[in-house]
């Protein structure tokens, strides 16, 4: 049962949550308000894996005042010992007297045991208050949890007849600088940044977060069955690059980890790379968000696979005409009943241009 108050309450949390945007992982963004008498007490968040969860933090700053207060959760406090104690227990011992929590964690080792911990411990307890909102901060660890892979967003740029460079490969720059710079937002929340060789030798992208302060970069992957990225690609400086092959050709892997980087062979279906493997893969190493950055062959591959979950397209008001290239290399169907459906999320101008937020 929620009370009037609590949705303002949970908001707030939410929004706190939202400042680990992109420090969290592999862990949930989490955010945490206590309340006593109507008066908020304490404020927390979980900042990145390993340190205080929302909830100590919040506890933290509430104190004595923390007795009999209630706690606003945007997340099933954990119940189990990670590296850090349980946060369930946490609230246990402070003297809560009521929890609400946005949504019940999808993870099998938390999964309605901390709801349960509190409810043996007599707190009242109410879950499920903006949970659409909660589940969507964390769709990518929702999505490790309940399928064991990360949330896949595709991010393509094309205009508005749905090209997306010249027919000889020119594509620098068809969207604005304002459009651009919004991409290193997407970038900075992945988890991995994900690209093929072809786009690699095209562009030769750096694929890295700029513009925006993060403490840490995603990591950068590369899909290249035949091993033809150069050992000089911009993709590779600095380490923390992935490139997935089929191939076992040392002439051509021993430059690649010479640069610091990691081979990862994965079995191939039709002579290129498994994609599905490849997700799997990402969500045994606790990928949670993975943003795509390739060209129609890759695109549509995923697509065709159904691994793709949503579709970020930034559209530039020009034309580019018929024999320019397409953003998806997808077959040809022989009804508009085979179509690939998409549900639009949202629709916002950066500058120039429009930025598209569809699920497949």
């Amino acid at each position: 049962m929620f009370l009037p108050e609590d949705q303002a309450f949970m908001a707030r949390a939410l929004a706190l949550a939202e400042r680990a945007l992109y420090t969290t992982t592999p862990n949930p963004r989490v955010g945490c308000v206590i309340v006593k008498d109507g008066e908020t007490v304490g404020e927390g968040w979980h900042v990145r894996a390993g340190e205080a969860h929302a909830e100590v933090h919040a506890l933290r700053e509430a104190g004595a005042r923390a007795r009999g207060a209630t706690a606003y959760v945007t997340l099933e406090p954990c119940s189990h010992f990670g590296r850090t104690p349980p946060c369930a227990g946490a609230l246990i011992n402070a003297g809560i007297s009521r929890v609400v929590c946005a949504m019940q964690d999808p993870n099998p080792l938390v999964s309605g045991r901390g709801l349960q911990m509190l409810r043996e411990a007599g707190i009242a307890v109410s879950c499920n208050l903006l949970a659409e909102e909660a589940r969507r901060l964390n769709e990518g660890f929702v999505a490790r949890m309940e399928r064991g892979r990360p949330w896949l967003r595709i991010k393509t740029a094309a205009s508005l007849d749905g090209r997306t460079a010249l027919a000889d490969g020119q594509s620098q720059w068809i969207t604005s600088a304002e459009a651009r710079a919004d991409v290193h937002h997407w970038r900075a929340r992945s988890c991995a940044i994900l690209t093929g060789s072809g786009t690699v030798l095209a562009d030769n992208p750096r694929l890295n977060v700029r513009g925006i302060e993060t403490e840490r970069q995603p990591l950068r992957i590369v899909i290249d069955s035949e091993l033809r990225t150069p050992p000089d690609a911009a993709v590779l400086e600095h380490g923390n690059t992935l490139v997935v092959t089929t191939s076992n050709d040392a002439a051509r892997r021993d430059p690649l980890l010479a640069k610091g980087c990691e081979v990862l062979q994965l079995p191939s279906t039709n002579e290129h790379v498994d994609l599905a493997a490849l997700m799997t893969e990402l969500g045994r190493r606790g990928l949670n968000e993975v943003l795509t950055e390739a060209g129609a062959r890759l695109n549509g591959a995923l697509i065709q696979a159904g691994l793709a979950d949503a579709l970020l397209l930034y559209m530039a008001p020009c034309l580019l005409g018929h024999a320019a290239r397409g953003m998806f290399a997808l077959p040809e169907l022989s009804g508009l009943d085979d179509k690939t459906s998409l549900r639009i999320d949202r629709v916002d101008q950066i500058g120039p241009d429009l930025r598209i937020s569809a699920r497949f």
